[in-house]
């Protein structure tokens, strides 16, 4: 069985910096990529950073300079550094693996003071 696991979230100021790490378990065939998702309260959730299999990597403008989203294929992470927090930051970070099928972790609270 597949799980997604979350770390790294939690409170800080803002222009801080929070380092998020996913790491999977069990066995993912077919994995085309990978990335961070987020959801505000009373918001869609919405894409963050991916990186797909090539090593391309696409970010959403308002983190566009700040997050950093990376992976390591023998330890089966996705990582997401973000600098510069600001307080729209504040939302319920999810990673995601995809291909053959989806995968989710079940959120990490980020949550960014002014």
């Amino acid at each position: 069985q597949v799980q997604l696991v979350e770390s790294g979230g939690g409170l800080v100021q803002a222009g801080g910096s929070l380092r998020l790490s996913c790491v999977a378990s069990g066995s993912i065939f077919s994995v085309i990529g990978r990335g961070w998702y987020r959801q505000a309260p009373g918001k869609r959730r919405e894409l963050v950073a991916a990186i797909i299999s090539g090593g391309s990597t696409n970010y959403a403008d308002s983190v566009k300079g700040r997050f950093t989203i990376s992976r390591d294929y023998v330890k089966n992470t996705v990582d997401l550094q973000m600098n510069s927090l600001k307080p729209e930051d504040t939302a319920v970070y999810y990673c995601t693996f995809w291909g053959r099928n989806d995968y989710w972790g079940q959120g990490t609270q980020v949550t960014v003071s002014s």
